[in-house]
């Protein structure tokens, strides 16, 4: 029901995921500046991601992050139903795809990057994902919608996408960006709509939470 890319970008980190299900930026998408990026989606339990996050930030090895929560006793009676992706601050990404992962699944890593999904139309959706990352050319987040809009032409799911979200950390406490489409017919358009809005403002409103007096404005003075 879901297909997901992870990526490093120098310091940033960047996520965008896509399903048939509701609201899933909500629950796959987990990101932390300075630390790395996980997706932790099939039959999701959001809390795996960011259990991910804790380990690497405490030791910075993604292999060891998702070791030690696909091997922790408190997750063996349901982790092999999750599929988790993890990326950290240097090397590639890493998976685990539970023996229980819905349909047809698969996953693809590179150095900096990682892509997995479920109820996939072809097990070859992932390196479709990587691939259009690595080609695509603008921003970090136009790369990231540029991968997902040519996953989702390659075949995607095997069922109508409802949902897309998008979410980059990068040398600030908080996501400089963080959209979602929760729910339509045509999320991933939808989403490529909200980002054409908030490109060219990202880094005011950036600016607006580091130094206010310096940053302009938008609609009402004192707003976001």
């Amino acid at each position: 029901m879901t297909f997901s890319l992870v990526v490093r970008d120098g310091g940033r980190f960047g996520l965008v995921v896509s399903s048939s299900s509701p609201a899933v930026a909500a629950r796959v998408a987990h990101l932390r500046p300075g630390i790395g990026a996980a997706a932790s989606q099939n039959i999701t339990d959001p809390g795996l991601g960011t259990e991910l996050l804790d380990g690497l930030a405490r030791h910075g090895d993604a292999e060891r992050a998702l070791a030690d929560v696909t091997g922790a006793a408190r997750h063996a009676p349901t982790i092999d139903y999750r599929q988790l992706t993890v990326l950290g601050r240097t090397g590639a990404g890493f998976v685990h795809n539970g023996s229980r992962t819905l349909g047809r699944h698969a996953s693809a890593t590179t150095d900096g990057a990682v892509a997995a999904g479920n109820m996939l139309a072809a097990e070859h959706i992932p390196q479709v994902l990587l691939d259009a990352y690595a080609t695509a050319t603008g921003e970090l987040e136009e790369r990231l919608l540029a991968a997902l809009r040519a996953a989702l032409a390659a075949g995607g799911e095997e069922g109508p996408v409802h949902s897309a979200g998008l979410a980059v950390v990068a040398d600030v406490d908080w996501r400089v960006t963080d959209l979602r489409v929760d729910w339509a017919d045509d999320p991933v358009d939808r989403l490529g709509e909200l980002l054409a809005v908030w490109l060219p403002q990202r880094d005011d409103y950036v600016r607006r939470g580091l130094d206010p007096a310096s940053a302009p404005s938008y609609g009402v003075p004192g707003d976001l």
